[in-house]
């Protein structure tokens, strides 16, 4: 039987590349080819522009409501397909069952917030009558245009169709989504949903291509803005050249989060909540767990919890309910990482819980890795600083407070961190001091809920709105300031006009 050779997605229809350059999607927890899906060409790719840039005329007249009655047919949609948009994630990225299904339930909740588009927008909007003796003035905010967005493969249903469409769409502009090759069935099925909402077509396009035809979107003079998420390198490369070719930009990159563990803090409670936040996921997300700074007093006897939990973590295959651990997305990264590892052994790491050699029996070929933990990681080992997106965590040890923070400041990327403890002061300053973007306090993931901006700092972040929340209305958006003025009988016979009658 023939493997399966996927279409893109353009103006409301799927079509068939004809590019020779073939990606093959596979199902992490066989090492089995799902499909093929071929990267578009450079034309393709313009295709999709041409077709936004057409169906922005008309969705951008239309009016908010109606925006929103479609992003609710929307949500209605993707509530309904849960399971099967659910199984789609956990077979072509390997997050195990309860991450797939949050990974598309994190993609219905900004879908949820874009449905309440006309007060967000209204809520965005000022007015002062009288502003000056006469004069009113209002600020609104309107669509832009056409914006690209440019995803990576670890959240095939949240990124793409969670972070960077039901807001743009909802805001009245058109959207080029450049979904990784690697997991690009998800998005192409909700982007099935969107037109069986309703959408019009060429609002939402989808197109799978290689880093060669994203590179012109940076300086597409129909692109209004890019949205990025992925490698730091990348980000900033994206942000430097879009931002020179007047695109508004926003671009979540690399991570390295941190938590702080106190002495006051209980011990398997705490480890407890480091097993999920350092290995859900398999590790490959920006907001992992991947260090843990903790006091002296108490790291032998956490690192001890710790790896007595992760020893037993079910590690299987991401559609079978009860793996607690799945696979990580390719052969090629599963060897990433195993080099990652074997680099902090090099740099003086202590081998805690070795993950290397895991194998899953019937399912050999499957690209698994263990829990591994690494203990007295230093500042000075590049194991320590750097992301490896894998399962993989780090025990660094301070003296106190003061160390401890000043380790986890050292960090150049503040995405979030974490605290754990029991004492309010430590807690409070903790949040007032540290780096990171999102602050846990007891909460190993501290990723708010999507009224709020997903609000990375430092290297992890490169632009100055943020997604989601209002700043993701004001990413989609921009204001104009509209002044009037209406004239009485009098004023009407008025034959001259001063460049200071109160305007100014």
């Amino acid at each position: 039987m023939s493997t399966q050779r996927l279409k893109y997605f353009v103006d409301g229809q799927f079509k068939d590349s004809v590019s020779t350059k073939i990606v093959d999607v596979y199902d992490p927890s066989t090492g089995n080819v799902l499909a093929q899906m071929p990267c578009c060409t450079e034309d393709e790719v313009n295709e999709a522009v041409s077709a936004a840039k057409k169906a922005f005329i008309s969705w951008s007249m239309t009016a908010p409501s109606k925006r929103a009655a479609i992003m609710f047919k929307v949500k209605q949609l993707l509530d309904s397909h849960l399971d099967e948009l659910t199984m789609l994630v956990a077979k072509e990225n390997g997050k195990c069952w309860s991450e797939a299904k949050g990974d598309v339930l994190k993609a219905i909740e900004p879908t949820e917030l874009a449905c309440g588009i006309p007060s967000l927008l209204a809520s965005e909007g000022e007015a002062l009558f009288d502003a000056s003796r006469g004069y009113d003035t209002i600020r609104y905010r309107e669509p832009l245009g056409v914006f690209a967005g440019i995803a990576p493969f670890n959240f095939p249903a949240m990124i793409p169709m969670g972070w960077m469409t039901p807001m743009c769409v909802a805001c009245g502009n058109t959207i080029v989504l450049k979904v990784s090759s690697n997991t690009p069935m998800t998005s192409l099925r909700i982007a099935e949903l969107y037109k069986e909402a309703g959408i019009p077509d060429g609002v939402v396009n989808i197109v799978p291509c290689t880093r060669n035809e994203a590179e012109m979107l940076l300086s597409h003079p129909d692109i209004k803005g890019i949205t990025f998420v992925g490698t730091t390198g990348v980000g900033l490369h994206i942000y430097s050249e879009a931002a020179k070719s007047g695109k508004r930009v926003q671009a979540l990159c690399e991570a390295k989060n941190h938590a702080l563990v106190l002495e006051d803090a209980p011990i398997e409670r705490t480890a407890a909540s480091i097993i999920n936040a350092a290995y859900g996921c398999a590790g490959e997300r920006c907001m992992a767990l991947p260090v843990v700074v903790v006091q002296s007093s108490i790291a032998d006897k956490l690192v001890e919890s710790i790896a007595e939990k992760a020893k037993k973590m079910k590690i299987g295959p991401a559609y079978d309910k009860t793996s607690k651990l799945g696979p990580v997305i390719d052969e090629k990264h599963r060897q990433h990482i195993i080099q990652w590892i074997e680099k902090g052994l090099d740099e003086g790491a202590k081998m805690v819980l070795d993950g290397r050699n895991v194998t899953v029996p019937g399912y050999e070929k499957g690209f698994y890795l263990g829990p591994t933990v690494l203990d007295h990681v230093t500042d000075k080992m590049t194991v320590g600083q750097r992301e490896i997106f894998g399962p993989v965590l780090c025990i660094k040890r301070c003296k106190d407070f003061e160390e401890g923070l000043a380790i986890m400041n050292n960090n150049p990327f503040a995405n979030g961190s974490a605290i754990f403890t029991q004492n309010g002061h430590f807690a409070r300053e903790f949040a007032r001091r540290t780096d990171g973007g999102m602050v846990g306090i007891n909460v190993g993931i501290p990723v708010p809920v999507g009224m709020f901006p997903f609000n990375g700092h430092k290297q992890s972040f490169f632009g100055d709105l943020h997604c989601l929340g209002r700043d993701g209305v004001r990413f989609y958006t921009e204001s104009k300031v509209v002044t009037s003025r209406w004239f009485d009988e009098e004023a009407k016979k008025e034959k001259e006009v001063s460049t200071w009658d109160g305007t100014i």
